[in-house]
């Protein structure tokens, strides 16, 4: 591979383009350009009262950054500028709109989050008036998310996981291996399902649902279609366990400190987490949310693994042979970026400036990347059409993989929580 390639994948690929926009935002957020950016609070009636000036200001000079920074990846990566900024300036105020509405008293209080009000109004969209040309340049699902899950990287830092001790890396790390290779046999040898929708389905579920799904999905160069799906069907099961687990274990008085394990072990996504573990309590979300970081660290390994796979075994041909030039292409490299900022928030940041400045920066970049989401799942709502995806489901198969895959999650990560926490 010559130096002209390399430095063309560089400059040229979405994936490095992720890596270099969520390490140039934590930079912002270091830097201190940005010093806050105030989440919505909650409202009963007016939906304005849950954004003050300053805190709309602060929102949009995120936009006018984000955009800037975006706009010089589409211009490298594809060119088309002039269509993308406006797209993407109106992607930016309905993923604030998500926001909002997420933040209704009656919506807040059950912890039904902003990305499920993105993808809805993308959906509504979508589904209704069909999708303006006009929005379709700002539609970057994956470059959203992979530059969200950079961001991620910096959030995950190794002391947390420490204070957790063995038992956090025995549940996060012990149940995840178990369920993925369940499912994944399960689904190619019982259901008959494709090697790739089942992998990815089964590396959502049992790691961190979306963020998994991405990375998967990367490594074994998926459909598109394959991964919307996957994440559809994800987003519901979060919602469902959201609300659900929290009332089962008040209403069965399990341990809250187990309880918050076993949240942080069964529900995707990392904000629906922390809903969920403050419905408990303080320490059953401190609980949770450390061992769905240390879960979150299992990405960038089994997006490794996965791609070793299906390039040695899955879709070897007879006349290939398998080369680590193969494995680094299917690779997913916003890893690398994620990888990067966790060792460089956990050994060099922290160090320097301490856990609370740590922790104001971290809050910070956390905002740019609830940004990102938001978008990201507005677009995923824009790229739906039900029509396509009730084809994909026809005889429910997706279905019932995944509503197996996450029964066994659920119990083999009580059993986990209640040995390593309760006993």
């Amino acid at each position: 591979m010559s130096l002209k390639t390399i430095l063309m994948a560089l400059i040229k690929t979405e994936d490095w383009w992720a890596c270099w926009l969520g390490i140039s935002l934590f930079v912002i957020g270091l830097s201190g350009i940005i010093t806050t950016v105030p989440k919505p609070s909650l409202w009963e009636m007016n939906p304005f009262d849950s954004f003050s000036v300053d805190g709309f200001v602060s929102y949009l000079l995120l936009m006018v950054i984000a955009v800037i920074l975006f706009s010089i990846g589409i211009e490298l990566i594809q060119g088309k500028l002039s269509s993308f900024i406006p797209a993407f300036l109106l992607f930016s105020m309905l993923g604030l709109a998500a926001q909002i509405i997420s933040k209704q008293h009656f919506i807040g209080t059950y912890g039904l989050e902003y990305v499920l009000w993105a993808l809805i109004i993308g959906l509504i969209i979508s589904n209704t008036i069909g999708v303006p040309e006009f929005l379709k340049p700002a539609i970057k699902t994956e470059m959203y998310i992979k530059t969200g899950l950079v961001l991620l990287g910096a959030e995950i830092l190794f002391a947390r996981i420490l204070n957790l001790g063995i038992q956090g890396l025995f549940l996060a790390w012990g149940v995840t291996p178990i369920v993925l290779f369940i499912m994944y046999k399960y689904g190619t040898s019982v259901l008959k399902l494709g090697k790739t929708l089942t992998v990815i389905m089964a590396a959502a579920t049992s790691v961190c649902g979306v963020s998994a799904a991405i990375a998967v999905a990367a490594a074994t160069k998926a459909r598109k279609e394959l991964l919307t799906l996957t994440i559809s069907i994800s987003l519901l099961s979060t919602v469902i366990l959201l609300v659900g687990l929290p009332a089962l274990i008040r209403m069965t008085g399990i341990d809250y400190i187990v309880g918050g394990a076993w949240i942080g072990g069964t529900v995707d996504s990392t904000g629906a987490v922390v809903a969920a573990g403050e419905l408990l309590s303080e320490q059953a979300m401190e609980v949770a949310t450390v061992i769905k970081l240390i879960q979150n660290v299992m990405i960038g390994v089994i997006a490794f693994v996965i791609a070793f796979l299906w390039v040695t075994r899955i879709d070897k041909t007879k006349n290939d042979k398998p080369s680590l030039i193969q494995i680094w292409y299917r690779f997913p490299k916003f890893i690398i970026g994620f990888a990067s900022l966790s060792v460089v928030s956990s050994f060099v940041i922290l160090p320097l400036i301490g856990e609370t400045m740590t922790n104001d920066i971290l809050k910070v970049t956390g905002s740019f990347r609830t940004f990102l989401f938001a978008i990201a799942f507005l677009s995923i709502g824009l790229e739906t059409d039900f029509k396509n995806l009730r084809s994909q489901v026809a005889g429910g198969k997706p279905v019932h993989l995944y509503i197996v895959g996450q029964a066994l999650n659920i119990i083999l990560t009580l059993i986990f929580a209640w040995i390593l926490f309760g006993l």
